[in-house]
């Protein structure tokens, strides 16, 4: 697979107040391909898991709102049911703060400074265990895998010819299992940069995947849009 813009579906919440190192982080994990929103505070955080689904998000400890934030955060998202994955990243990297990001919620723990290539690695290894696989690859009908590390899909170990886009749809998909996901939805995680795209787009992209990899890798749903096809029942069990 080859491409010189790579864009995925992963998107990820950054909780951080020094705009350095935000800006470090949004434009590292940008050059992944991952979707970074940004909030500076825990207030604002709060208010964006309720608006938007995330796949990973990354807190800093110490925000503006006191210098345990976000494990409050933590804590109120918990309570909500929010099962989204956190990972701390954070300078604060004594004994106490690590054993009380985990016991609050926290998936796991970084600290400051770090090296990108150990950050790349931990969301891998969070995203792959929100979906209950312990290796970089996920299960996709008719056989495919989907290898969340070289962000391609795999058949009999080959990589299949896909442009980065119909990848990042594959890739939402295999996300979230069973899940059914509207046009819009997926307009927001695939083309996340251009709110201009027409559902239409969607509809297109969808059939070339189905014409590349099958036609049951992809599911209709009637009257709301799309989710991933059905597995093999070992692959469920």
């Amino acid at each position: 697979m080859c491409c010189l813009v790579r864009r995925f579906a992963i998107r990820l919440l950054l909780v951080e107040d020094d705009p350095r190192v935000a800006a470090l982080v949004t434009e590292g994990l940008g050059e992944d391909g991952l979707t970074v929103d940004h909030a500076p505070d825990a207030v604002t955080a709060e208010g964006l898991c309720a608006l938007r689904d995330f796949d990973l998000l990354i807190v800093d400890v110490m925000l503006p709102e006191g210098s345990e934030a976000g494990f409050t955060l933590a804590r109120t998202l918990r309570a909500r049911r929010d099962r989204t994955p956190i990972l701390f990243l954070t300078a604060r990297g004594d004994l106490d703060s690590r054993v009380t990001g985990l016991d609050t919620g926290g998936d796991d723990y970084l600290t400051k400074p770090f090296e990108f290539r150990e950050l790349r690695a931990r969301i891998r290894a969070l995203v792959r265990r929100s979906v209950g696989e312990a290796s970089n690859t996920l299960p996709l009908p008719l056989g495919y895998r989907l290898d969340l590390a070289g962000h391609q899909v795999l058949r009999d170990g080959q990589p299949v010819a896909l442009t980065p886009r119909e990848y990042a749809l594959v890739e939402c998909l295999a996300l979230s299992p069973g899940r059914a996901y509207a046009r819009d939805s997926l307009i927001e995680r695939v083309w996340p940069e251009d709110s201009a795209v027409d559902t239409k787009v969607v509809d297109v992209f969808v059939s070339t995947v189905r014409r590349k990899l099958g036609d049951s890798v992809i599911e209709t749903v009637r009257g709301l849009g799309y989710r991933l096809g059905p597995l093999p029942q070992d692959v469920r069990a």
